[in-house]
């Protein structure tokens, strides 16, 4: 893993509002899990902010949703919880329908479109906000790690935003295929490549996945999009790190995508093991 890291320093020291830190930031261990839902086309296309952008689709029609948690355990810009939500697309033409594990990172364009990504501490907001444009606010976390499971309770002062859990099952595989991600920053489109080394176990229409929403307006969002009832497939990471660099912008003139603001704050973030 020392040979994964060794190219990234030394870095470039950036300030954006609160957080000083030195890019890219490295991720050396954290509790990781996704999972993977059909949602409406016409609205996912409607919420993307450039028209170069197209939803990943599987046979059928429907367009994909991904959220995704993070309980970061050690980092170079300090440890903290964060949840993303995104749609998985390609950029600049259309793929055709398939299991996105089976497109990512091999059909040109792929990546991801971060509708929300909410954080725990005012560091990480800032940074994200201000080096990339991600859709970043104070929320809170709560992580429960178990033998079967990893579940993770995101909530906004004690309104619950929504509750997911993936189980821990599927076969373990290497995985070193990079995370890439688009954002909007001052309507410009950024891409960023994450370099990743993973171990992870992705099932299809495992037992004891679920997704419940609450009342709170990033959970209407989702109600929005028409997301499914029940994941059809999850991902758990029995280890992953990366690498996370500035990104390129690969649009000017695009549509803003600014996601919830939350409040000014630093948030809570729990962890339980059993």
């Amino acid at each position: 893993m020392s040979d994964f890291f060794g190219a990234s320093r030394p870095g470039r020291e950036v300030t954006h509002g609160a957080a000083t830190f030195e890019l890219p930031i490295l991720y050396f261990r954290d509790d990781a899990f996704a999972a993977f839902f059909t949602c409406d086309r016409r609205a996912a296309r409607q919420t993307l902010p450039s028209d170069r952008l197209h939803p990943v689709t599987l046979p059928g029609g429907k367009a994909l949703l991904a959220v995704a948690a993070f309980h970061y355990l050690d980092t170079t810009i300090g440890p903290y919880g964060e949840l993303g939500v995104a749609l998985p697309v390609t950029y600049g033409r259309p793929a055709p329908p398939v299991l996105p594990g089976l497109l990512e990172a091999r059909w040109p364009g792929f990546g991801l479109v971060i509708l929300h990504l909410p954080v725990t501490t005012t560091r990480a907001r800032d940074a994200g906000r201000g080096e990339w444009g991600y859709t970043k606010f104070v929320a809170d976390m709560d992580f429960w790690n178990t033998p079967e499971s990893q579940r993770c309770r995101l909530h906004d002062q004690g309104q619950l935003i929504l509750d997911l859990t993936v189980p821990r099952c599927g076969v373990a595989l290497p995985d070193h295929r990079p995370l890439i991600l688009f954002s909007v920053k001052a309507g410009q489109l950024v891409r960023t490549v994450i370099p990743q080394r993973a171990t992870t176990r992705t099932a299809l229409h495992p037992r004891g996945a679920s997704l419940r929403l609450g009342r709170h307006p990033l959970a209407d969002t989702l109600r929005e999009l028409q997301v499914g009832p029940r994941p059809f497939m999850t991902r758990y990471f029995v280890e992953r790190a990366g690498i996370l660099p500035a990104g390129e912008v690969v649009q000017t003139g695009v549509r803003p995508l600014e996601g919830w603001r939350g409040d000014e704050r630093e948030g809570e973030l729990r962890v339980t093991y059993r």
